[in-house]
Formats: structure tokens, sequence, C-alpha cells
């Protein structure tokens, strides 16, 4: 099994995963954007087994999205890079941002691009598998402040 090694931009918080991921994706929902500071998440789902911090300790902020399902973000105590997240909606999986990865950064697939409802005029086509407008288990159901809304 391949192991893949990667962490935060000061290099305090260190992981590495085993494998190849479950999921690869891009996402363009709000959130993310937020999250990132960027047009754009992207994300390498790796199995909880599969995933292992192997120096320092990850910062979690905890969020509740429209849908009502929650979103755990993990960062560097130091640095503040966001190295990884864990969904309500993909229980079992860790997913990495994969601009975390050591180099080289990109060697999966992506399976699927979503949100493109809030995909940026300026970000031109990923190649991704598939892609989604929205997702369905993702569908409003409380009320966001304008800011955090997705397109």
């Amino acid at each position: 099994m391949s192991e893949h090694n990667g962490g935060c931009l000061c290099g305090d918080l260190r992981y590495k995963v085993m494998g190849t991921p479950e999921i690869g994706a891009v996402c363009h929902c709000r959130y993310c954007q937020l999250r990132t500071g960027s047009a754009f998440g992207t994300l390498a789902y790796f199995k909880d087994e599969n995933f292992k911090i192997t120096a320092g300790k990850a910062k979690e902020y905890t969020f509740t999205s429209e849908s009502g399902t929650q979103w755990e973000t993990f960062f560097c105590d130091t640095c503040a890079t966001t190295v990884f997240i864990k969904l309500e909606v993909r229980q079992g999986l860790i997913g990495v941002t994969a601009g975390t990865l050591d180099p080289p950064t990109f060697w999966f697939e992506l399976d699927r691009e979503a949100f493109m409802r809030s995909k940026a005029t300026f970000v031109g086509d990923i190649n991704a598998k598939e892609t989604h407008e929205t997702i369905a288990y993702y569908a409003p159901k409380i009320d966001e402040p304008k800011r955090r809304k997705g397109g």
C-alpha cells in the first residue's frame, strides 16, 4: 500500500495517508470557499484507518451547515492551515485538504466536482469524472446569513 505525507504551512502539524483516496473531489460550495479563502476546496477522502497524525496536534472548529449537517475542520494551532475535515455525511472518511499533501500534491483522480451553482466564473474545466450543481443531502433546512449561502 502506498504512503503519502503532508502537513501545514509551518510544518508543526504532519500526517500520513495510506493507499488511494476513496473519493477525490473539488467543491465550490460557500463553506469550502470560506474555509479555504479561495474559489474552491480540493479534498482527498481516505478511510479513517488510513490517516494518521504523525506530528503536532490539530485544533478543531465544528459548525452546522444550512442543511443541518455537522462539519468538523481541523487546522494547525500555530499557522491555522486547514489540514483535514470530517463531514457527518461521510462517516468513516477523513477529507484531507489536497494542497497540504507533500509534492507531488495532486497525484489522485478527481471523481467529482460539486456545487457547480456557486463555481467562480474564472475557474475553468477541472475534468472531474462527474459534476453536480448541488448535492441532494445538502438541501437547505435552516436559514443562513446571506454571506454564507451558496450560489
